[in-house]
């Protein structure tokens, strides 16, 4: 019986954090599941783990604010209760007008809102052009909140019978459970124990998330299918100040680069350089490349022509677009140490020598919605004062299909805004040239696939795979025909920008940031596998990229060297984070960033540095080994 009693009482101590503060777990309990139930997507369903981690949670809060004097732990409790409340509003108010809870491009933007945009939003309120829908249960539920708190004083004001006023002068729904606790100290434990095993590994997720050390890890490892859910709006805010931190810290690095940078000189040898940047494209489903079905007819045209020159043998770096474009635009190539943020932007050297940059991106604008991966990707675009280092016009919103691009370029050039002309040389050698470097960002064939492209160009169907692909379900072969369309629609619109600069002197190079898997042979699965280990066939289908170069006929008379080098490199390994060094060669930028050894033009140019992909697995070495198994397995057979 004495052991009995003294389980009684443990169990009854373990009951009282909550006991003590029943008011505080109650309504922070409620207002968790709302802030949940308020910002969950269409067709989504609770985290599934939510309402026992959110005991845990609680608890060890409760747990904390029992140990404090009372004075101390009223102060904090109420520090807790703003808190919650304010977050919680925001979140709500974000998903409610924005479409986003809380998200790192969410507090960039805030952290960028000047003084009259934040008059603007306050006048929005006021003026009833506000949607109070979901948020006033977020108000309900706090004013619900403040009316029991109150209770206790406005009890004791009435002088009530003694024993309402002993319930109420407790704060606590719980005091009337007082000879039970022992029974609800158990269930406590139980729930406690449950919840510390079912949610180990998201609260593990989330030590890992916040233990990285830069922008990229974190995304990286938000792509595991078991990463981290910070299923509450105070979660999400720690992670989008977290996330901000990381930026912040690459920005004054890159800042500092910027700084430094430097262009002895630049003889403005291709006067329009273009980049067109696409976006999910593996070579294999290209016709320029060999894929059975026609989808890059215009490309393949100009091949014949002889003006565009396919490159057989081109890598990218990374399969995740963020990684890619920062390898790309920053003069670090892997393998050079440091981090890319550690070097200048090609970018900007451009600018620096004298060329008007244009960037034209149908996906990296800062938006309150946009995912981790945009903001991983865009932040040191977007950020104002890199943004000024780097380009001289941007465009200022995005489009549902590429060709919006397309009407946008048309729209500054009618302005006239591409009429950089500059006189250089000396006395006898005196010149006027308009130097523009052009970057297309496109939308490409980013999942989902049947989104990128007007459905009244719809070219291929399910049933046009039945038989070059009868391996494939009636499901699989259709979104298998969504994808090529987009490919062919994504040839539509890269003809479109090589027409608007076939008749100038310009130089275009096509490349994608990476490539995809759409239901390869023997995959079974669309898009990219961040987390496996790359192996070749990894390798083959999500790293291997079309890359190609124009030249238009005005250009090819007169750069011939410069064709006859294109032509010349076409077969050369190459992997794309050396891309700037190409591009500083083609414009005649001179500077101590540039590197001979990395220029695929260059006859210099060190064709067999090692591609290492996302820092880890050597390219060649896989294909090599893949080959060399492939050919040992043929000769077996032959001998058999």
């Amino acid at each position: 019986m004495r052991y009995l009693k003294q389980l009684a009482l443990i169990f009854g101590k373990l009951f009282r954090p909550i006991q003590v503060n029943a008011t505080f777990f109650t309504f922070m309990y409620l207002l968790g599941v709302l802030g949940e139930v308020l910002t969950l997507p269409k067709g989504q369903q609770l985290y599934d783990n939510l309402w026992l981690e959110l005991f845990l949670d609680l608890y060890l809060v409760c747990l904390i604010l029992t140990a404090l004097p009372r004075r101390w732990r009223k102060a904090l409790r109420m520090v807790c209760y703003i808190l919650a409340y304010s977050v919680s509003l925001a979140d709500v108010y974000c998903y409610t007008n924005y479409d986003s809870t809380l998200s790192p491009s969410m507090l960039l933007l805030v952290g960028e809102t000047d003084g009259r945009e934040a008059g603007e939003f306050l006048s929005s309120i006021f003026s009833g052009d506000f949607n109070f829908l979901n948020i006033s249960w977020v108000l309900l539920l706090m004013g619900a909140n403040i009316v029991v708190a109150l209770l206790p004083v406005i009890a004791r004001r009435m002088k009530s019978s003694a024993q309402t006023r002993y319930l109420l002068y407790q704060g606590d729904f719980f005091t009337f459970f007082d000879r039970s606790r022992s029974l609800l100290g158990l269930v406590t434990a139980v729930l406690l124990i449950v919840a510390a095993v079912t949610c180990a590994d998201n609260k593990g997720g989330m030590i890992k998330i916040f233990s990285e050390k830069n922008v990229g890890q974190v995304e990286h490892t938000l792509t595991y299918k078991d990463h981290a859910h910070f299923y509450t709006p105070l979660y999400r805010l720690a992670f989008s100040i977290y996330m901000n931190h990381l930026a912040a810290g690459q920005i004054d690095q890159l800042v500092k680069a910027a700084g430094k940078a430097r262009v002895d000189s630049c003889d403005y040898k291709s006067p329009t350089i273009v980049l067109i940047i696409g976006e999910s494209y593996g070579r294999h489903h290209s016709r320029l490349y060999g894929y059975f079905k026609d989808t890059t007819p215009r490309q393949v045209k100009l091949r014949r022509q002889g003006w565009l020159t396919r490159f057989s043998d081109v890598v990218s770096c990374w399969n995740l677009t963020s990684f890619v474009f920062k390898n790309v635009f920053s003069m670090h190539v892997v393998g050079q140490k440091g981090e890319w943020c550690d070097y200048p932007l090609f970018t900007e050297l451009f600018r620096k020598a004298g060329y008007q940059v244009t960037f034209l991106t149908n996906q990296f604008l800062p938006r309150a919605h946009e995912a981790v991966y945009d903001f991983s990707g865009g932040f040191f675009l977007n950020n104002p004062q890199l943004a000024k280092e780097q380009f001289d016009i941007r465009n200022t919103r995005t489009y549902q299909y590429d060709d919006g691009l397309l009407h946008c370029y048309d729209s500054l050039s009618a302005a006239g805004v591409f009429n950089n002309e500059k006189t250089v040389g000396d006395s006898a050698h005196r010149r006027t040239v308009n130097p523009n470097l052009v970057i297309f960002h496109l939308l490409g064939q980013h999942v989902t696939y049947k989104t990128r492209y007007p459905q009244s160009q719809t070219h291929f169907w399910a049933s046009s795979y039945e038989q070059g692909r009868p391996n494939l379900t009636d499901r699989q072969r259709k979104v298998l025909s969504q994808y090529d369309n987009a490919c062919l629609y994504n040839d539509s619109i890269v003809d479109q920008i090589v027409r608007r600069f076939s008749k100038k002197n310009a130089i275009v190079i096509y490349m994608p940031d990476h490539g995809e898997e759409c239901y390869e042979e023997n995959r079974g699965f669309i898009c990219r596998n961040h987390s496996a280990a790359i192996d070749w066939p990894l390798a083959h289908y999500e790293f291997e990229v079309p890359f190609w170069i124009y030249c238009s006929p005005q250009y090819v008379r007169s750069h011939r060297d410069v064709y006859r080098q294109v032509r010349n490199a076409r077969d050369r390994r190459f992997m794309t984070d050396a891309l700037p060094h190409m591009l500083m060669s083609l414009a005649g930028i001179h500077t101590p960033y540039y590197h001979a050894q990395y220029d695929l033009l260059s006859p210099d140019y060190n064709e067999h540095r090692p591609r290492i992909l996302k820092g880890t697995a050597d390219y060649d070495k896989l294909r090599d080994a893949h080959y060399a198994e492939k050919n040992k397995n043929k000769n077996r057979k032959e001998r058999k």
